[in-house]
Order: C-alpha cells, then sequence, then structure tokens
C-alpha cells in the first residue's frame, strides 16, 4: 500500500511538472490558477493510469501497422481529455496539442534515464 501511495505521488508530481512545462513553454496551453494546474495534473495521472493502457491494448493492431505511430494518437487523447475536462486548464489548436504531447514525451524520456525514486515506478 505504502509503495502504491508512492508511485501515484511521484507520478502526480512528475505529470504536474510536465504540464507546468508544458503551459511556460507553449502560447497555445493555458492554465487558470495553481489548482487548475494540479487539478489537470491529477486528471492527467488518472486517464494515463486507467485509459491509456485500455486504449493502448484497443489499438494494439494498428500499432503494428503504423509502427506505434498509433499511440502517439493515444498520448494526444490523454492531454485533450485533460484539457476538455478541466474547465482552467485549455489546449488551444491541433498544433498546441501535438507539441504539448512531444513536450511530455520528451520529459518523460529525461525522467526515465535520470537516476531518482521514480524510475521504474512511473507509468506515464
Amino acid at each position: 500500500m505504502i509503495r502504491l501511495a508512492k508511485q501515484l505521488t511521484l507520478s502526480f508530481l512528475a505529470n504536474a511538472g510536465v504540464l507546468a512545462i508544458v503551459t511556460a513553454i507553449l502560447s497555445g496551453v493555458t492554465v487558470d490558477t495553481a489548482g487548475d494546474l494540479i487539478r489537470a495534473a491529477l486528471l492527467f495521472g488518472v486517464l494515463n493510469t486507467i485509459l491509456k493502457p485500455v486504449l493502448r491494448l484497443l489499438t494494439l493492431p494498428l500499432a503494428f501497422i503504423t509502427l506505434g505511430l498509433i499511440w502517439f494518437g493515444v498520448s494526444m487523447l490523454m492531454l485533450w481529455l485533460t484539457g476538455v475536462l478541466i474547465s482552467g486548464f485549455a489546449i488551444h489548436g491541433f498544433r498546441a496539442l501535438v507539441w504539448a504531447t512531444i513536450i511530455v514525451w520528451a520529459v518523460n524520456v529525461v525522467l526515465d534515464f535520470v537516476p531518482g525514486p521514480w524510475r521504474g515506478t512511473r507509468r506515464d
């Protein structure tokens, strides 16, 4: 139970950090308040933990055909849903959504290689 709480806490912190980075870098991604950023990070973590694995499983045949490119679309969907469901977090336009997804991916790749307590526990 403690390990799960640690994993969820680290996932939340990673999501909050990456969403803060995205809003700082991209003018097409906005957040109204710090509370909205926290709610977006929580929802993004829940979507990535529950919905994303299901969608990846369902799109597995397409992943073979597209060499995994469909999973970029699944990641975009998680960010888009976060923007739709959290009123103070908005992604304005398709281009901003694509770049936000690329930034989230890049930060996750960096975190996967940097030593720390999150290695092997993150599910983003």
